[in-house]
């Protein structure tokens, strides 16, 4: 039986007690069934208020600058949404038309 690594320390040591798993570098407890239901909880929302799953279609609904460039995201752009991160900032790693991969902010975005 594999178990998963420590979501602390990312240990592969990891040892079962009961209904706990453990990790003996970090001394880190926790229940596999109650961390699937918190990664379950974690939902995002776009602009309308509409909930993202990966591989929707978005678009701007700003114009958006992207940062260290002086290229903007126009209004009406287009991305495709590859993965959703749960990060304070940016939680959408989307593929942008015509800018490539890119993390934006889901409160910028209306789903297409």
């Amino acid at each position: 039986m594999s178990l998963p690594p420590c979501p602390k320390c990312n240990s592969k040591f990891i040892y079962q007690d009961q209904s706990l798993l453990i990790c003996p570098e970090c001394a880190h407890e926790w229940d596999p069934s109650e961390q699937l239901a918190e990664i379950e909880l974690f939902t995002v929302k776009d602009f309308n208020g509409t909930l993202l799953n990966e591989g929707d279609k978005v678009t701007m609904i700003k114009d958006l600058k992207i940062k260290s460039s002086s290229q903007v995201l126009k209004v009406g752009t287009k991305a495709v949404i590859r993965r959703i991160v749960e990060g304070k900032d940016h939680q959408l790693d989307c593929k942008v038309d015509g800018a490539g991969e890119m993390m934006v902010t889901a409160k910028f975005v209306k789903r297409a």
